[in-house]
């Protein structure tokens, strides 16, 4: 199981990698046009507001539909040769599921969801990337098991690739079966937990916090927001915040800004922390700086964490669940000490600014002593899980765990990646023997049916740097930088 969520996790570096640029182009526009998430007294008009405006628009146009950019990556991750049918057969699924399950179709079906907020509000959220990732999984599992399907000579053109939408599409429908009465269920559930904590004050406040994080994989952290930041119950802790009230006024019964404060420690300085850890305990430290370090600055700039919470949280859930829990323990912290802000956006140092200026902030220059806290912490948590227990964060995966300082001086004998290819393939009993072909920085990784079939002298003969055995059926052959080449060859013979 924790392998094939690791294989998910390779999956989504893709998509992922998109990510932080996004995010701190739409930190910077906000920084210039504050007026654009409704700042008193900031301008609405002018070239920097133009400016501000623009940078805001060209990084949401990814950060706004992040769930298109998953069911991508994980259609083409998860498939066996990386085909670009299998992103067809995702996408397919992706519009077939939220079209079905969308607000219109499902009350239309059954009418009395309508007079139900909590079951409208379900659907209203089935645009998440919860759901993304399950059209990406069913679309690559569609293409992997019907990209050679051979069907009769009167439906031959649709044979083969042809037939891998069609399949998905009615699978699709399927699921959409299930999560018609499944997703409102759990979707009300986590309303009512959200209701439950509410009179739990501080204490509370770190439970949502730490639910808010553990949920965000599921897309399911939306019915715990609603139910605290907005007025779904009558709370609306951050849509008071933003309209100018204080607590003991217009109904804010609770200490404003409460349910939002606990954020900005951990993902302006907690995250960065976090980062520092993974690139201090990381074999192959190129990859884990040019993934986290991104992504911290992104979290930092304008709260966008996505890009690194989904860049561990699948191939190291277990470390995921540490960091939600530093979450809800700071959240509790910044309670009491009496810090309080509120984002618009998202917890990040632009937020923090401009919701410093309304009234119901509180002790903002605590945010010095709370993130260099949060920084500490969540470094020393971090680096002590990752070393004690060899976590698969970053630069660690299964893929890099033997990755040495000699794969990366690592050279073929020779450039004919064809021969080469071929030679590999043989010693590896033939393309027969070959369950799966993948390959990461500088090795070829290679799964076989039948170990005893391997013939290690003769993949060394072929010029490779060497050869490594994880398992009786797992093969890892040393390439090099040109590993990539030697990958495409073997997969056109394959």
């Amino acid at each position: 199981m924790m392998k094939k969520l690791q294989k998910l996790g390779k999956a989504l570096m893709l998509p992922v990698a998109a990510l932080p640029i996004c995010g701190i182009l739409m930190g910077l526009g906000y920084a210039i046009a504050p007026g654009v998430m409704g700042v008193p007294g900031a301008a609405t008009s002018g070239a920097l507001y133009n400016i501000g405006f623009l940078l805001i628009k060209a990084g949401g146009a990814l950060i706004d539909n992040m769930a298109w950019l998953f069911v991508i990556g994980v259609a083409v991750g998860l498939a066996d040769d990386k085909d670009g049918t299998s992103a067809l057969a995702g996408l397919v699924s992706w519009l077939m599921m939220t079209n079905l399950l969308s607000t219109g179709v499902v009350t239309t079906l059954m009418p009395a969801i309508a007079d139900d907020p909590v079951k409208t509000l379900a659907f209203d959220k089935i645009q998440n990337v919860f759901i993304a990732i399950i059209a990406g999984i069913i679309g690559s599992a569609c293409y992997n098991r019907f990209k050679n399907a051979k069907l009769p000579d009167w439906l031959a053109f649709f044979s083969g690739k042809r037939c891998v939408a069609i399949v998905t599409g009615l699978v699709s429908i399927l699921v959409s079966v299930v999560l018609l009465f499944v997703w409102p269920i759990i979707f009300g559930a986590l309303v009512s937990v959200g209701e439950a904590i509410i009179g739990m004050d501080g204490i509370g406040a770190g439970i949502y916090a730490f639910l808010n994080r553990l949920l965000i994989p599921t897309g399911l952290h939306h019915a715990l927001n609603n139910v605290f930041w907005f007025d779904t119950i009558g709370l609306g802790d951050l849509s008071h915040y933003w309209a100018g009230d204080v607590s003991g006024q217009n109904g804010v019964t609770w200490s404003l800004g409460m349910y939002m404060s606990g954020f900005f420690p951990c993902m302006m300085f907690g995250v960065f922390g976090a980062a520092l850890a993974m690139i201090k305990t990381a074999k192959n430290k190129k990859a884990a700086i040019g993934l986290v370090l991104s992504a911290a600055i992104c979290a930092f700039i304008c709260g966008v964490t996505e890009p690194f919470e989904f860049g561990f949280m699948f191939l190291c859930f277990p470390l995921y669940i540490v960091y939600a829990a530093l979450y809800g323990i700071f959240t509790v912290i910044t309670y009491y000490v009496g810090f309080r802000a509120g984002f618009c956006f998202s917890a990040g140092a632009t937020d923090l600014v401009f919701s410093s200026f309304l009234p119901a902030a509180n002790n903002t220059l605590m945010i010095i002593p709370l993130g260099i806290a949060a920084f500490v912490v969540f470094y020393l948590v971090f680096y002590f899980a990752i070393t004690k227990f060899n976590l698969k964060t970053p630069g660690r995966e299964d893929e890099e765990a033997d990755f040495a300082e000699a794969d990366k001086n690592a050279t073929l004998a020779n450039n004919d990646f064809t021969a080469i290819a071929a030679a590999v393939l043989e010693g590896l009993g033939g393309k027969e023997n070959v369950a799966s072909l993948d390959n990461c920085i500088t090795r070829l990784r290679i799964e076989v049916k039948d170990g005893t079939q391997v013939n290690e002298k003769k993949i060394k003969a072929a010029g490779v740097a060497g050869v490594m055995r994880p398992s009786q059926t797992a093969i890892q052959v040393i390439i090099g930088t040109k590993v990539q080449f030697v990958a495409d060859e073997m997969a056109k013979m394959l």
